[in-house]
């Protein structure tokens, strides 16, 4: 007999346990509808990690533009190096 005695333990701990995830789980959804509800109602779509996803197209610069973006980055690191010697001088 205490075999049966044991199952319904763990039949009783095993239903308490149901009923708080349950309860969680209705708290959680609560607060995914609160959360909807501030972004206006719009549904928000989760990408998926999956094979299905589309890759990201990047866009396009033109070599006028990488052009000027490269030569922007060198003056800032011309500048970096500059200060960096006068500190080492100083100090």
């Amino acid at each position: 007999m205490p075999r049966t005695q044991k199952s319904l333990e763990d039949t009783s701990l095993l239903v308490a346990a149901l009923e708080g995830l349950e309860a969680q789980r209705r708290r959680i959804e609560d607060q995914i509808a609160q959360v909807r509800a501030a972004l206006g109602g719009r549904r928000l779509r989760i990408a998926s990690t999956g094979a299905a996803a589309r890759p990201v197209r990047r866009r396009e610069l033109s070599p006028e533009a990488r052009k000027r973006i490269a030569m922007a980055q060198k003056k800032r690191w011309a500048e970096y190096r500059k200060r960096q010697a006068a500190q080492a001088k100083e100090g």
